[in-house]
């Protein structure tokens, strides 16, 4: 008597294991489209309250750049470089009192991050839009920073700094230290523009005005949004 015997594997058995695998590998690919995709859409669907098509100068006052525009050339942009961001209404270079200063956002997490004046590389620092006015001054301060996906956010590095702009809401502070004096700015609106929209450079000068700016939805550059907030006084 046969102490063992053959058995002939079925074809259905052959095939489990590598079809379990196969689903595995699309269910990954699956979430990880998902996940990419899901803040886009959340953004593109949920703020659509702070989409414009045009902005009206705020005031007489209003220094209109509307009718400028970015002339596309269908080349690849660095949008690391802060000069490409408005090739039309080029940044000023001239000499300032104090090249640097620095911005916090409470809710963000955002401590002390580095704001270069007139500066060019927006993954080293925020960039202050050069010939904007400076903070504390009557106008509109204009401040550019990077964005990425918010699974990727760091407050410590201007590559994602910005990523959670978009979770601010009115009444939240930004924080701007310049020559050893702190300055607090309340958010009063948030908008969102295209890109070749230069109103973020507008100026009033009836007051002391801070815009902040980055690319949205997050993880792209398909739009701006532009946080703009008032200086508060003192009491």
């Amino acid at each position: 008597m046969a102490l063992y015997r053959y058995v002939k594997e079925t074809y259905e058995k052959r095939l489990r294991i590598p079809r379990i695998v196969s689903l595995g590998f699309i269910g990954l690919g699956l979430g990880l489209l998902v996940w990419t995709v899901w803040p886009i859409f959340a953004f593109s669907t949920f703020a659509q309250q702070l989409f414009v098509q045009t902005i009206t100068p705020v005031s007489e006052d209003t220094m209109n750049l509307n009718s400028l525009a970015i002339s596309g050339s269908g080349e690849a942009v660095d949008y690391s470089n802060a000069n490409t961001w408005f090739p039309t209404h080029p940044q000023k270079k001239g000499v300032t009192p104090v090249n640097t200063y620095s911005v916090s956002i409470p809710k963000l997490k955002i401590e002390n991050a580095i704001v270069m004046v007139a500066g060019d590389d927006l993954s080293e620092s925020l960039v202050h839009y050069g010939g904007t006015p400076l903070p504390g001054q009557y106008g509109n301060t204009v401040i550019f920073g990077h964005s990425t996906l918010p699974q990727f956010y760091n407050p410590k590095s201007y590559k994602t700094i910005f990523s959670l702009l978009p979770t601010l809401t009115y009444g939240d502070t930004i924080s701007v230290t310049f020559d050893d004096v702190k300055y607090t700015y309340i958010v009063y609106d948030m908008v969102v523009v295209e890109p070749t929209d230069l109103t973020p450079l507008e100026q009033r000068f009836d007051d002391s005005y801070l815009t902040v700016v980055t690319c949205v939805p997050p993880g792209t550059y398909w739009k701006r949004l532009n946080v703009k907030a008032k200086l508060q006084k003192e009491v």
